[in-house]
């Protein structure tokens, strides 16, 4: 059993179906209350800034992984997997029958998306950059107009003054970010974040 994985699926209380951004792992057991939606970030050495450039969803019946072709239709079904859960039949052409599109293995970094999350409002782009030391990732919203908004403040003083998005709902911008699931984290990054204690310290 992965704890860490079932640690933060009991903590959400989530129901059946998993998102995800991926970097890439291999879970041990994969039990309902671990299925989540993933974001996979591949992992580049030497590259300050990492973006998410898979997206990744598990089926709630056979709990192979799914790719999702687009970040929109990612976040559509992470709106709405609690009460619509996904299934391998969702996507044309596919039934539980076929091999899954992904394996969840340290290959890549795997991070775990919260479910219900709002879909990003029409003209805007939600955007997430995983830090440097692979310890948590970062959420701003691009505007239509390329700029880049890191608060709720931010957000709505533009809306404020800019009356032709009004139709984005203040409610529909969160800044929740996924969690980075550390057995995926390439080797050596923990170890070289952990705080080095000075000699004859206590």
């Amino acid at each position: 059993m992965n704890s860490i994985l079932l640690e933060f699926a009991v903590r959400l209380n989530l129901n059946k179906s998993s998102l995800c951004f991926i970097g890439g792992i291999e879970m041990d057991d994969q039990s309902q209350t671990e299925k989540l939606a993933k974001p996979i970030l591949k992992k580049k050495a030497g590259t300050p800034g990492r973006s998410i450039d898979v997206f990744a969803v598990q089926c709630e019946k056979c709990l192979k992984w799914r790719q999702i072709a687009t970040q929109d239709e990612y976040e559509e079904i992470r709106s709405r997997i609690q009460e619509d859960p996904y299934v391998c039949e969702k996507k044309e052409g596919i039934s539980c029958e076929d091999a899954g599109d992904l394996n969840y293995d340290s290959s890549r970094t795997w991070v775990i998306d919260k479910p219900g999350l709002p879909k990003t409002p029409r003209g805007f782009k939600r955007s997430l950059i995983l830090r440097k030391d692979y310890s948590k990732m970062d959420a701003y919203y691009i505007t239509p107009t390329g700029k880049k908004l890191k608060s709720r403040n931010e957000i709505a003083a533009f809306i404020d003054a800019n009356q032709d998005y009004k139709y984005a709902l203040l409610g529909d911008f969160n800044f929740t970010v996924p969690k980075v699931m550390e057995e995926t984290v390439p080797n050596g990054i923990i170890s070289d974040r952990t705080p080095k204690t000075s000699k004859g310290s206590n």
